[in-house]
């Protein structure tokens, strides 16, 4: 994008006007006007969370009861009533500390991964699909049952199949693109609801 460009970019601007962090806030928030998956209360872990800006919202959201939590490789600044972690979810001692500092299983995952992008469409694909795979298996270990999990996704021949292996674990999937999402992005989000084992979705299939 050229920096003209970003110079007229509404989201852009109305991110800095409104102290948000990110333009991206602005894709979190449509995309929950749409479908309402956060709410007051409720208990949020962000993955790839810096520089904060799905956290600030996410709080602000769910409210002084909910617990909002974001983990990144790299030190997100201060957040009021967030928490941040600097780790990997790949590795267990993180996950823990995760878990027990949202006091159990989360109400939403929320991940917009994305690899340091090359200029190599065909290998970004490969390298966004592969995190987000990576995001999927975190949730499974801390979401809790019916729960919702948000992903970016670049679109490619591994998306289809990436999305299939999703409904093995969601009772309903959902591919969106907010207006925020600069239309010659190939970025879409697939938000997932109502959590289940893969054991029990396979007994539910086999019962109707």
């Amino acid at each position: 994008m050229k920096l003209s460009d970003a110079r007229k970019d509404q989201y852009r601007k109305l991110a800095k006007e409104n102290m948000y962090r990110s333009r991206a806030v602005y894709k979190l928030s449509q995309l929950n006007k749409s479908h309402h998956f956060l709410k007051e209360g409720m208990k949020v872990v962000d993955i790839g969370a810096a520089p904060g800006g799905w956290l600030q919202l996410a709080s602000k959201i769910t409210g002084p009861k909910g617990t909002v939590i974001g983990i990144d490789l790299k030190e997100i600044e201060p957040i009021p009533n967030v928490i941040t972690i600097v780790g990997s979810i790949e590795e267990e001692k993180d996950i823990g500390k995760l878990i027990n500092l949202i006091g159990g299983n989360a109400d939403v995952v929320l991940s917009d991964l994305a690899p340091n992008v090359s200029g190599l469409w065909e290998m970004d694909h490969i390298k966004q699909i592969d995190l987000t795979r990576k995001a999927l298996e975190f949730t499974k270990t801390v979401l809790k049952e019916n729960g919702y999990a948000l992903y970016k996704v670049f679109q490619g021949e591994d998306t289809a199949g990436f999305i299939n292996h999703l409904k093995e674990f969601f009772l309903n999937v959902i591919i969106t693109k907010p207006d925020a999402s600069r239309k010659q992005s190939s970025e879409i989000y697939v938000l997932c609801k109502k959590y289940k084992k893969k054991e029990q979705l396979q007994i539910r299939i086999t019962n109707t």
